[in-house]
């Protein structure tokens, strides 16, 4: 099964089966005091969460995913509430075909997604001053050997190490749920 086929049916079955409302990641619904509006870019978007939360702070945003089934759950809800979110259907793995408004964005967000070629492009799309906030598995101790496979999770500090250049506003390990999390700022 590929990979679009594999999140189509789960977020179908979100949406259907369980009814579950998109929800914001909690870390970064916490931070947001300090997000002022721009522009945004959810990268592997899901079912919009953090989408609907830019919007509402004021942010125009491009949201982007592999399932079109989460898109157009996103393009409906969004007209629906009228909220400036502009979610397209896009393949991560392919960096040349990523369909974009534009080229920079005051904020750019990824929520349990890795993918180590993603880093520099974040980096080239992320405007002077602007903010990058990314939380995804780690390999911590507790969850070694569970759930999500080692490539997708990051080492321990990979993100401080990877935005050592940005002002770190926040960054978080946490062992208990084997997740990272890194609140940053580019430097102008």
């Amino acid at each position: 099964m590929n990979s679009k086929t594999k999140w189509n049916r789960k977020y179908l079955e979100r949406i259907t089966i369980k009814e579950e409302e998109p929800k914001a990641n909690a870390r970064l619904k916490s931070l947001s005091a300090s997000l002022k509006g721009g522009n945004a870019l959810d990268l592997a978007c899901g079912l919009g969460g953090n989408s609907f939360l830019l919007a509402d702070l004021g942010y125009e945003v491009q949201a982007l995913d592999v399932s079109d089934v989460a898109v157009d759950f996103i393009r409906e809800r969004a007209i629906h509430q009228q909220l400036p979110i502009k979610p397209v259907v896009c393949d991560l793995t392919d960096l040349t075909n990523i369909p974009m408004d534009r080229s920079s964005f005051d904020f750019v967000v990824i929520t349990y997604y890795l993918d180590r070629f993603i880093f520099p492009f974040v980096k080239s799309i992320v405007n002077d001053d602007g903010y990058f906030f990314m939380e995804t598995f780690y390999r911590s101790s507790k969850w070694e050997n569970e759930g999500v496979s080692n490539q997708y999770k990051l080492a321990s500090q990979e993100l401080l190490n990877e935005f050592r250049e940005w002002k770190v506003l926040f960054y978080e390990e946490n062992e208990e749920e084997g997740r990272q999390t890194i609140f940053c700022q580019k430097n102008s």
